[in-house]
């Protein structure tokens, strides 16, 4: 087995997949955590296509069932030692209000429950690792987000950017809230704006006028594989061993929002999350 593994959820398409196929080609045993085992499997094949020696495996689950999270994590811990680096890529957008099995909207479910609650189950692994990162895929779109803690499922009001932004602003805030509570000085996190990326996202389950307009924005996105710049330097790089707590754009440190620096609500999302996810903190505050 390679020396550093490296799980990446949503990594069979868009940034994810840049990002395991640049990582396989640095010598990372890369895990591909995907939904679909068909688009999963596809997605190993075109590596090996371009890399015969990369070390692929694949996890399957659906990110909108906290039970499947569950699971995957309990099929990851059975099957390696160690997790080197953890990387929080899968996103989603949705214009229909619809809720997980969980009674979570969905946006809310896959964008920040399932990468709170994958981190929190794998902290067993990464804290076997020699230099263990978390790496939060997040988005400048937090700038216009807002914690609705009245209402997160925002029933009362659903519009599909509301939903994104406050999901982003949630990925931020349990970074800092993370690096604030960790009692171990070797584990880092630190959140990823990648741009607008020439990807599908806002393409999939949206109305036809949203689809359009994603189509017409997306013209002056860049390429996956540019997109995934960041997350890969976070990833493999000794430059920046040690750093961590910060929000990065281009390879590099970036200021997040007036919002995103509230402390009160980042402790008090991360009080919602472990009661969302039911699970107990690793680190009490």
């Amino acid at each position: 087995m390679k020396e550093k593994i490296c799980l990446i959820t949503g990594a069979n398409s868009g940034i994810g997949f840049e990002t395991a196929k640049e990582l396989s080609q640095r010598e990372f045993r890369v895990i591909l955590l995907c939904r679909s085992a068909e688009k999963a499997k596809s997605a190993k094949e075109e590596i090996l296509k371009s890399n015969p020696d990369a070390e692929i495996d694949l996890a399957i689950a659906d990110l909108t069932s906290q039970k499947q999270v569950r699971k995957v994590a309990k099929e990851i811990a059975a099957s390696y030692p160690k997790v080197d680096v953890l990387i929080n890529n899968a996103g989603s957008w949705f214009s229909e209000f619809k809720l997980t099995e969980d009674g979570i909207e969905r946006q809310w479910a896959i964008n920040h429950l399932s990468p709170f609650l994958l981190t929190h189950l794998l902290l067993p692994l990464l804290l076997q690792a020699e230099d263990p990162r978390i790496i939060n895929l997040s988005s400048d779109s937090h700038f216009h987000g807002k914690i609705h803690f009245d209402d997160v499922n925002l029933k009362k009001k659903y519009h599909g950017l509301r939903a994104y932004a406050q999901s982003k602003l949630a990925n931020v805030l349990f970074t800092h809230e993370f690096e604030v509570r960790k009692t171990e000085k070797k584990l880092t996190i630190n959140a990823v704006q990648p741009g607008l990326v020439k990807t599908d996202i806002g393409l999939k389950h949206t109305f036809s006028l949203h689809g359009f307009l994603w189509k017409i924005r997306r013209l002056c996105g860049k390429s996956p594989k540019k997109g995934a710049e960041t997350s890969i330097y976070l990833a493999s790089s000794d430059q920046v061993k040690g750093i961590s707590g910060k929000y990065w754009d281009n390879c590099n440190i970036k200021s997040t929002s007036s919002s995103a620096d509230s402390s009160v609500n980042a402790a008090k999302l991360w009080d919602l999350s472990m009661d969302m996810c039911g699970i107990k903190t690793y680190f009490p505050k």
